[in-house]
């Protein structure tokens, strides 16, 4: 926490504003609509919801496909099963470790010789880091698809000068609890389609009718932020430009402790942008360093140190084993590849530099141990 949260948490207690409307919501949307420079944003109940509300606005339907990225968490493409719909997954590249250009273009293909286009594209940033926007945008600009920015982690992150988030037809952030910023658990959507926006409030707020009675023509969901919650959100995103360098700092640190270690490297960041490095993520070469990333991954919970595996790719989970997936490379799998090299090191905004150090130690002990054998 930033320490200001008391003042707008008791706020809404003195207004009496409990409820999932308020001042505090009305000036965290109006705070996060300023800050990605969008005309409208609305705050609801997890970066989920928002991406359900997203497709909803989108008219995705029963029988509808959507293709999204395959690396990432399963919130990505839940709300696509929410619909009815049908998720076609699609692989990372490896110079941003996101949806594949390549991938992309021939997933395209395949839907105009089998006569059926995506209703919608997610577009994942994943850890912090842009995707390669421009490219993927003018392919789905090609096909007049439009594009879900996913930007739960990427909060603050810009690509070419402009905030991640603001590329798509709507983009949307998570304030979960391990986000850059929180507001215990809540999510934003925002886009420059006020209209849209409008009727996603009336959407998440269980799409009743002004009328002087309780009155619904059509389905809605219970997905508003409190107004406390908010008021949390407030004070976090006055500190975001910090949450931000604390974890640009923890990643340097890292990387200059860990990457002379042979078989290390760390998830590169795109030239004209500016990565968030929400999670410090690398890669191991067990061949070259000695260790593999479950080696590593055991020494580590020995030492009751929490680290993780990058996400495990959506089209290898048994929930979407029967979805189309479109590789970046013929006889290649970029997603899982990461899958099986990759660790994320504990990153959060507070660890201390000896906290850090203790991690590094551990991983250098573990290579030396096995260098010496």
């Amino acid at each position: 926490m930033s320490g200001r949260e008391q003042k707008y948490i008791n706020d809404a207690f003195a207004s009496n504003w409990v409820a999932p409307l308020g001042p505090n919501v009305d000036a965290f949307e109006m705070g996060i609509a300023s800050f990605t420079g969008v005309k409208s944003a609305v705050s609801v109940s997890s970066g989920t919801a928002a991406i359900h509300l997203a497709l909803s606005l989108l008219d995705v339907q029963k029988g509808d496909t959507v293709f999204c990225s395959s690396l990432t968490f399963v919130a990505s493409a839940n709300p696509i099963l929410y619909q009815g719909a049908e998720p076609v997954f699609i692989d990372s590249e490896p110079t941003t470790w996101n949806m594949s250009p390549s991938a992309l273009k021939d997933a395209f293909v395949n839907a105009v010789a089998s006569g059926k286009l995506p209703k919608a594209v997610i577009i994942v940033n994943l850890y912090g880091q842009s995707a390669k926007v421009d490219e993927l945008v003018s392919i789905c600009q090609q096909y007049s698809v439009p594009i879900i920015e996913d930007a739960a982690e990427s909060l603050g992150a810009k690509y070419k000068g402009k905030v991640s988030g603001t590329f798509g037809e709507f983009g949307i952030y998570s304030f979960n609890g391990n986000k850059i910023i929180t507001t215990s658990g809540g999510g934003m959507l925002i886009s420059n389609n006020s209209e849209a926006i409008g009727k996603a409030r009336f959407l998440a707020t269980q799409s009743k009718d002004p009328a002087l009675h309780y009155q619904h023509s059509e389905i809605g969901y219970n997905y508003r932020m409190s107004n406390i919650l908010a008021g949390i959100g407030r004070s976090q995103l006055e500190v975001l430009g910090e949450r931000v360098d604390a974890r640009r700092k923890i990643f340097e640190t890292y990387q200059n402790e860990l990457a002379q270690l042979p078989g290390v490297s760390f998830m590169p960041e795109l030239d004209g942008t500016f990565s968030t490095r929400w999670l410090t993520a690398l890669t191991i070469d067990a061949n070259r360093l000695g260790v593999s990333n479950e080696e590593l991954l055991s020494s580590l919970d020995s030492e009751n140190i929490e680290a993780r595996h990058v996400w495990k790719p959506l089209h290898m989970q048994p929930l979407f084993s029967n979805c189309k997936y479109f590789p970046h490379y013929k006889n290649e799998s970029v997603s899982e590849k990461l899958f099986k090299t990759g660790i994320c090191l504990p990153s959060g905004s507070s660890m201390t530099i000896e906290e850090q150090m203790r991690v590094i130690n551990c991983i250098k002990k573990r290579v030396k141990q096995i260098n010496f054998l």
